[in-house]
């Protein structure tokens, strides 16, 4: 969603960093490249032009131009500038009410109103453990109660039966006694849009209103509609009185100017964010961690959070005990590629690591995209056991009939074959006794070089050292982690990754990409996190 955005700031932000010394004129120049990549990335002239300003008030003070690394004091300055505009802190759905906390959701027609909901209560019932109650109010749109049914049967979530010819009003009515003769705790409304704003709509959102006494309302917006989002939004806020907002599409190639504006403009907060089309891809809004992608410097809370969610930790600590014994066959490296799709692929895992969003486009010039990992997953799919279990089998004969069976060739294969023979010696080294594993030294030189010593002591990784226990770490601690990681350098923009020599060298074993072994070998085989719900 930001990459246009992130790579203006990041080349205009570097410029000012590789100075020693910064006059006035160098702060003006700077931030008039900002305000122009902000105006291109849609976000509203009066928030732009309010940005801008207190960005100068405070870069121009005589402390940062005679400070040690001034460029870099701007660059804190306009990153802690992007968070207080998206909000400051993370605010997330307001559970605390006499049950049932009823969620009213309004927006214009295909914005996402009803999917939405339906992953709003898909979110509640499996990480809060709430009993929720689905009801639609489109009575205009036959097919609307009908998705909402078969959107709540998908994600086993109460839907409220359909009786034909009630008003919005009286289903909102209907659906609030259900949910207390049901016991739910939170039921959510499902309002009716239009393709714009008019007089009727905003009667019947006033009218569900004062007859459901909703404890939120959300406005859901798609993020790619730009400046028009900011005005439904104020809109909104104005006729019915909003509490918060959910941005869907974020996932999109947009230039994320709705997320920068709307908060700004309504001074609601963004709860959540739709990342995808699936129930599970709804993410709660962190002001910090979107700021720091914007600046390019990674977000390593989210991706471990991400981590957590989607690794089965049995099978991560299979791996481990294989990776230990220097044993890597076809199934694990086949297991790897899916756990990684899992996270977001390889553009969404280097989006988030601090200095690393730079390599996301020499990465799609060598054609190291997502779509490489179906390939290869097909290959080892067109494979027997015995031949997963032993490479050494694949003679002409059987990569001629991979090749059939996979819809590739024989090039495509011996890549696969160079990769994984590559990352099996690199387990072997890494499983290896000697000084405690490679993988021990590794990452104990990594935490030396971010200043953080400590971690051995936290367990977790069973003998490779170095890695906290991430299912025990809470956020305060992780926070502290990212905090570390930006002052030793980690997290500047267009900064490398410690102990990976910067800039990346070498390549993806047999894939002509940057040798990342926490990435194609263990990285999302990591012990120690929690088991899936």
């Amino acid at each position: 969603m930001f990459e246009n955005l992130q790579d203006r700031l990041g080349s205009i932000l570097n410029g000012l960093t590789g100075r020693g010394a910064l006059s006035e004129a160098d702060v003006s120049a700077a931030l008039r490249e900002v305000r122009r990549a902000l105006l291109e990335a849609d976000v509203a002239l009066d928030v732009v032009r309010s940005f801008t300003d207190r960005v100068r008030e405070k870069a121009v003070g005589a402390e940062i131009l005679k400070s040690i690394k001034p460029g870099q004091m701007v660059v804190k300055i306009v990153h802690d500038e992007l968070i207080e505009m998206l909000g400051g802190e993370g605010v997330g759905i307001d559970l605390h009410a006499a049950a049932p906390v009823v969620v009213m959701m309004v927006g214009l027609q295909g914005s996402g109103k009803t999917t939405t909901s339906a992953k709003i209560a898909h979110r509640l019932s499996t990480r809060e453990k709430k009993k929720v109650l689905m009801a639609s109010l489109d009575t205009r749109r036959p097919a609307a109660q009908e998705q909402l049914r078969q959107l709540g049967a998908q994600a086993n979530i109460d839907t409220l039966p359909i009786i034909s010819g009630q008003s919005p009003t009286d289903i909102a009515a209907r659906a609030v006694q259900a949910a207390k003769l049901g016991g739910h705790d939170v039921v959510i409304l499902d309002t009716a849009g239009r393709t714009h704003i008019d007089e009727p709509l905003m009667v019947e959102m006033a009218d569900i209103k004062k007859r459901s006494n909703p404890h939120e309302i959300l406005l859901v917006a798609d993020s790619l509609t730009g400046q028009d989002a900011v005005n439904l939004a104020r809109s909104f806020d104005e006729r019915v009185g909003i509490t918060g907002l959910v941005l869907t599409r974020m996932d999109g190639d947009g230039r994320g100017g709705a997320a920068l504006s709307m908060r700004a403009v309504t001074g609601k907060p963004i709860k959540l964010i739709g990342v995808g089309e699936k129930m599970s891809e709804l993410e709660e809004f962190h002001p910090r961690r979107i700021a720091d992608r914007i600046l390019g410097m990674g977000d390593i809370i989210s991706l471990v959070e991400r981590a957590a969610e989607n690794i089965d930790a049995e099978k991560a600590a299979a791996m481990a005990a294989k990776m230990a014994k220097g044993k890597f066959d076809l199934d694990d490296l086949a297991d790897q590629l899916r756990q990684m799709q899992k996270m977001g692929g390889m553009g969404g895992i280097m989006g988030m690591m601090p200095g690393m969003a730079g390599m996301k486009d020499k990465m799609a010039a060598a054609g190291l995209d997502d779509k490489l990992f179906g390939r290869q997953i097909a290959i080892i799919q067109s494979m027997t056991r015995a031949e997963r279990a032993n490479p050494d089998l694949l003679k002409h004969s059987r990569k001629k009939r991979i090749a059939a069976g996979s819809g590739t060739d024989a090039a495509a294969i011996n890549k696969l074959l160079k990769m994984h023979r590559q990352m099996a010696d690199m387990m072997k080294m890494m499983g290896g006794k000697g000084k405690g594993g490679m993988m021990k030294q590794m990452m104990g030189g990594l935490a030396g070089k971010m200043g953080l010593g400590g971690l051995g002591g936290m367990g977790g990784m069973g003998g490779m050292g170095g890695m906290p226990d991430l299912s025990n770490i809470d956020p305060k601690q992780l926070e502290a982690l990212q905090k570390q990681a930006e002052a030793a350098g980690l997290g500047k923009p267009g900064g490398g990754m410690p102990g990976l020599g910067g800039g990346l060298p070498g390549g993806l074993p047999g894939l002509g990409g940057a040798k990342l072994p926490g990435l194609g070998g263990g990285f999302p085989g990591l012990p120690g996190l929690p088991k899936k719900k």
